[in-house]
């Protein structure tokens, strides 16, 4: 009879066995590949892209630009940090005053102090760009063509300025001028006029 044979050591006839070598230079063989080297961008392949939420030119609807009042909710969080490191404080006088003392009530004071001028220079926001650009045209007194709005603070209490850029209806604008209006009341801050020094002339095909 034949002897049985341990099924655990005896090598699988449909499979059969696998030298050695053949294994360690095939692992050689995938160790040695690795990643392929990239080729580097030239400056003509790499484009900045703006996020979504960012881009302007996707942007369908009249846009919105965020009141200044915002700038108030840090005075409210001020505001509850002072009141909760007063009621702290109170709550601990009778005790050892080591971490609970009397820095903490000039601490809620600085924070107070702090919510009050964050909260008056939170200016109602209550000329928006377009009646700030209404107001700039009827400063500078020429038809105005291409014009740009930013918004700007001025003072110790940052009272928000329109700073409104300006340029002639003519092809090329002949006349250009820069009028701040106040964004609160809508008057007018500073302004002047010149004659365009720019040269558009490189923007005009048939020249």
């Amino acid at each position: 009879m034949p002897e049985p044979t341990d099924d655990a050591t005896a090598p699988d006839p449909e499979v059969g066995e696998v030298d050695a070598t053949d294994a360690a230079d095939a692992a050689d063989a995938v160790e040695g590949s690795g990643p392929s080297p990239t080729v580097p961008l030239s400056d003509a392949d790499i484009r900045d892209a703006l996020p979504e939420d960012l881009d302007a030119a996707g942007y369908v609807g009249p846009y919105m630009f965020p009141n200044n009042n915002r700038r108030r909710i840090p005075a409210y969080l001020y505001w509850a940090m002072s009141a909760i490191t007063i009621a702290v404080w109170v709550a601990r006088q009778g005790s050892d005053p080591v971490l609970v003392n009397v820095g903490v009530v000039v601490a809620a004071v600085v924070l107070a102090l702090i919510g009050v001028y964050s909260f008056v220079a939170g200016w109602n926001l209550d000329v928006d760009e377009s009646d700030a650009l209404v107001a700039a045209t009827r400063q500078v007194g020429f038809p105005v063509g291409h014009a740009s709005a930013q918004m700007g603070w001025r003072g110790l209490l940052s009272r928000p300025t329109w700073r409104i850029l300006l340029y002639s209806a003519d092809d090329p604008p002949e006349k250009r001028g820069l009028v701040l209006v106040d964004g609160v009341d809508g008057s007018i801050v500073e302004w002047f006029v010149e004659d365009n020094p720019e040269d558009w002339s490189v923007f005009d095909p048939s020249r």
